[in-house]
């Protein structure tokens, strides 16, 4: 009794100061009383055993200083989505007419057409058989966010780019993508939304449809963020995203994939490289509810001087899903020995002609590998810095675009040049 009743006053607090905006009342509704019979999560929860919610559950997140953002894809050809501080800042943005697709904002319920009987639906049907609580309070809460629906192929990327000018910036965001049949989208994220956010991201990929997205989330030290995927994956389609993380002083990015259709492709990476404070978890939930699918679940984290890495990774293979094949691994670098990296990796089949495995590691520098670089004349920050790289290049392949694979590459060796690998 007395944890459910602290459990009632952290969620009392926490949603105290939010209103419901006044769009798509229904499922907000439906979401908000979920989320009083399940309440904000604690450290008993079994999935934030290593994640402690105390900063996603405080009223209001510390103020921290804004530190400029340097933005990945501005030599890319795209459509540029504009928010500062969880606002659409269309002056900032490019007509979105020009990626070919319809596009529309949550913050406009007039334009809402097709996303009034979506709004919410992948975020509900992910509450089973785990509890996103998070999930359930972006979309009670979400004050704006982008509607995509494509029925062919777009013509340019759209790019969502956020920024913030507020120091004490709270952000809840909610999009909506609609991949129609046989149709193709790649969306962009990046940059810091705000000193706490939280964002969900609701995709339907159709029978033959495909959908691309990359990642980058920011390297802000002092960033507060949780992240949701929520996506339904048709036959024949693909599914792929790839995340890339830097600082940040707690990101937690949740994924829940179903794979419903004959033939679907779900693809799932990521890459961080973390210092000190620094505490980053991957959970990922992937079912595979149709026969002849394929998942891959590849998860990369560079840590030093006391960083913490997570992950939390499940492939669910259901009956009637012959012929799966299932991948995971997840690994760690540790470049100290202060730093963790806590795996929580899951295989649950009821299936019986199916191909998984999951595997999880952590290792520090190869010294043979560094002496063999150094004996060819390289510093030894260089040399680390290909070593680090290395390790992550699985996470690297993952990303559809040679040509954005590219970028984020010669980004993240920057990056690490910067701090001396």
């Amino acid at each position: 009794m007395a944890q459910a009743q602290a459990k009632e006053d952290v969620l009392g607090a926490r949603i105290a100061p939010l209103a419901l905006p006044d769009g798509l009342r229904a499922p907000r509704e439906t979401a908000l009383a979920w989320l009083g019979e399940i309440g904000l999560p604690g450290r008993r929860d079994e999935y934030w055993r290593y994640t402690d919610p105390a900063r996603l559950n405080a009223v209001q997140p510390a103020a921290s200083i804004m530190e400029p953002e340097e933005q990945l894809f501005d030599g890319l050809d795209r459509v540029k989505l504009v928010f500062v501080d969880g606002v659409f800042d269309a002056a900032a943005s490019d007509d979105p007419a020009l990626a070919g697709v319809e596009i529309s904002r949550l913050a406009e319920p007039a334009d809402i057409h097709w996303a009034a009987e979506f709004y919410g639906t992948l975020e509900a049907l992910g509450q089973a058989p785990v509890r996103r609580p998070f999930g359930a309070l972006n979309t009670a809460f979400a004050t704006d966010g982008v509607l995509i629906r494509v029925t062919g192929a777009a013509a340019k990327p759209v790019a969502l780019i956020y920024r913030r000018s507020s120091e004490a910036s709270d952000v809840i965001l909610h999009h909506c993508v609609k991949v129609e049949a046989g149709a193709a989208l790649t969306l962009l994220e990046s940059g810091v939304a705000g000193a706490r956010y939280n964002t969900a991201l609701e995709v339907d990929v159709a029978d033959g449809g495909a959908f691309n997205h990359i990642r980058i989330q920011g390297r802000e030290d002092s960033r507060i963020a949780n992240t949701h995927v929520f996506a339904r994956v048709g036959a024949e389609s693909a599914f792929k995203s790839f995340t890339l993380t830097a600082n940040g002083v707690m990101t937690r990015n949740e994924a829940v994939i179903e794979l419903a259709g004959e033939g679907g492709i779900a693809h799932i990476a990521g890459a961080a490289v973390g210092n000190a404070t620094f505490h980053h978890d991957d959970t990922v939930f992937i079912t595979h509810g149709a026969p002849g699918c394929e998942s891959r679940q590849v998860f990369k984290k560079v840590l030093r001087n006391g960083a913490v890495g997570v992950f939390q990774g499940k492939i669910l293979v259901r009956q009637v899903a012959q012929k799966t094949d299932g991948y995971q691994i997840s690994q760690s670098l540790l470049l100290d020995e202060d730093s963790q990296f806590l795996a929580k990796p899951e295989l649950e089949i009821y299936a019986d002609d199916v191909k998984c495995s999951h595997g999880s590691t952590s290792g520090a520098i190869d010294e043979e590998g560094l002496f063999y670089l150094r004996s060819r004349g390289l510093p030894e920050s260089e040399a680390r810095v290909l070593l680090v790289l290395a390790f992550l290049a699985e996470a690297l392949q993952e990303i559809e675009d040679e040509g954005i694979a590219e970028m984020v590459r010669a980004r993240l060796e920057d990056w690490l040049l910067e701090r001396k690998g």
